[in-house]
């Protein structure tokens, strides 16, 4: 994977940038702060962008290719559309990455440095600035465990679908009648 600082002309957002929502949350002033504190990766298939159990404080944003987010190795997910945001729950609790995310192909993404902003930016100097990453991370989080709520949803109908099928399909076995006690014929002893 090879790193780069990412430079752009000020003002201009460059146009692969432009369908990102995350990019539309600053003003243009705030949106060149974060351009400029950015780096862009260039990944080769199997280059880690995020190991599970780091800590870093980047947010990732997808510009060509696709990715493959696992846990434990095992893949859960991918990430392939332009624009795409990971690795934005770093923002709110500083605690160790859940999953992996791993180029599947070569691919381009974009590393906005959120620490690095913050230290630019300070809560209580600049609220506006804050509020408006937040408000991005909020909406992000939310469409993300919607869609995730919604696959839940349509898993547990297959399930559902799938246990009644196996129950219907199911060969009833001939129930066996108890065997008939047979009487214990034995000789009587007479007691003297």
């Amino acid at each position: 994977m090879k790193e780069y600082a990412y430079i752009h002309e000020e003002g201009l957002l460059p146009a692969p940038l432009t369908s990102v929502p995350f990019l539309n949350s600053f003003s243009e002033d705030q949106l060149d702060e974060v351009l400029n504190s950015s780096s862009l990766l260039q990944c080769d298939a199997g280059d880690t962008i995020i190991r599970e159990g780091s800590i870093d404080s980047r947010i990732y944003i997808l510009l060509s290719g696709e990715l493959e987010v696992r846990v434990g190795g095992k893949k859960v997910a991918a990430i392939s559309r332009v624009g795409d945001v990971f690795g934005e729950l770093a923002l709110v609790n500083h605690d160790k990455r859940a999953a992996s995310v791993i180029a599947g192909g070569r691919a381009l993404c974009l590393a906005v440095d959120q620490k690095f902003l913050q230290d630019m930016h300070p809560r209580e100097q600049d609220p506006a600035f804050h509020a408006a990453l937040f408000e991005f991370v909020a909406r992000l989080v939310a469409k993300k465990l919607d869609a995730t709520s919604r696959r839940l949803a349509e898993v547990e109908k297959e399930l559902r679908a799938l246990k009644e099928s196996q129950a219907t399909e199911a060969p009833a076995s001939p129930r066996r009648r108890p065997a008939a006690k047979k009487p214990v014929r034995g000789k009587r002893r007479a007691l003297a």
